[in-house]
């Protein structure tokens, strides 16, 4: 018998653990359809798209507001599909507001609802909490500590390991991946990871060229800057934000594929906060980690999040391991002071990547997506 499964997230992060999900429950039960939002990772495994992920990829109160037409349609489209077709099962990947609003309709028509990477209500918002409890039928939890959290507050959970063990993998060695992208032996690589929505990169692109600029001037070595292009994104993405100004002076090099052979070729990044930064971890690269939002989504988080740290990275560490900018702080002088001095200083490079050892360490085996799969498969029997 075919059982569809609607499985729903929103950027690029999500978009890549939901594709390893929907991998692990094929290999299960091949005769599984699926259908629901997500981007190229979830389409190029046969997902049906139903509504692109790249359209809601948002992030801050003012920035959901003028995304607010595309968030409207894809609820109605999904929550259509539900009431003429109605899934097996309800799987959500993070994507917390949106994903809790069709929780609720899938409860109404009696579809169980699995919550795959779960919103950090420890941090900020714990009235979500309720929320879950009231729309979730099951959570597979990523961090360690999330599981005892969830079920101190009545809701069943579980925790599966973090999905970055499975799916960070290399596919060419350094010296591959410099001979493929034509990358002299003399030359240091920095990463630019700005994040995989485009308001992240209309915000922070610009500063982080500017920054790259900076370094370039003050370093007498001959750079190059790898910037690797998130599936969420088009290249005219990166060429409307600042590329254009500074291509000239500045040897940058776009790349679409081997996002993770990117990292680990770079001897130090300068990243957007977010999943990136354990993937960076996990690579054993050394970061500069920034955080900028508009001024009222800030303002409004300073009264919601009451944390010491903001990277996750630093979170489960519970020290700072990799320096982190906030706000105004995010400066191209301020990013390219941290770049150089761990360019520059072996010795606070390996404090740092022995600090990422740690936080590795933490983060379990491998295998969370096989174990979050069995969790999905259990709720359709």
């Amino acid at each position: 018998m075919n059982t569809e499964i609607m499985i729903v997230t929103g950027e690029a992060s999500g978009d890549l653990h939901g594709a390893n999900l929907l991998r692990a429950m094929r290999h299960r039960n091949p005769d599984l359809t699926f259908c629901g939002m997500g981007g190229s990772e979830l389409a190029s495994l046969g997902m049906e798209i139903l509504f692109d992920a790249r359209k809601v990829a948002v992030v801050g109160v003012i920035e959901v507001f003028s995304h607010l037409g595309d968030i409207l349609k894809a609820q109605k489209t999904l929550k259509n599909r539900m009431r003429e077709r109605p899934p097996a099962l309800l799987i959500i990947i993070d994507l917390p507001d949106f994903n809790l609003l069709l929780a609720k309709k899938a409860k109404q028509l009696g579809i169980p609802v699995f919550y795959y990477i779960t919103p950090q209500v420890w941090a900020w918002r714990s009235g979500r909490v309720k929320t879950i409890a009231e729309r979730v039928d099951k959570v597979g939890v990523i961090l360690p500590f999330e599981e005892a959290f969830f079920n101190n507050r009545g809701i069943a959970a579980e925790y599966v390991g973090h999905p970055l063990l499975d799916s960070v993998k290399l596919s060419l060695t350094l010296l591959e991946f410099r001979e493929k992208n034509r990358i002299p032996a003399d030359c240091r690589c920095i990463g630019i990871l700005p994040g995989s929505r485009k308001k992240e990169i209309s915000v922070l692109l610009p500063l982080f060229l500017d920054a790259a600029e900076n370094i370039q001037k003050e370093s007498s070595e001959k750079l190059i800057f790898l910037l690797p292009l998130a599936s969420t994104l088009e290249e005219k993405d990166l060429w409307q934000n600042g590329l254009k100004k500074v291509c000239t002076g500045l040897d940058i090099r776009i790349i679409r594929d081997d996002r993770y052979d990117v990292m680990a070729a770079c001897e130090v990044v300068i990243a957007a906060s977010g999943t990136v930064t354990l993937e960076l971890a996990l690579l054993d690269v050394p970061m500069v980690v920034t955080y900028k939002f508009s001024p009222l989504t800030y303002q409004v988080g300073r009264m919601l999040v009451k944390l010491k740290y903001f990277s996750l990275v630093n979170l489960i560490a519970g020290e700072e391991v990799v320096p982190e900018l906030l706000q105004d702080e995010v400066r191209p002088e301020n990013i390219a002071r941290n770049i150089l001095e761990i360019l520059h200083n072996p010795e606070r490079s390996e404090r740092m990547r022995k600090g990422l050892l740690d936080v590795r360490e933490q983060l379990g085996k491998k295998g969370a997506s096989d174990r979050a799969a069995q969790l999905a498969l259990n709720m359709l029997c």
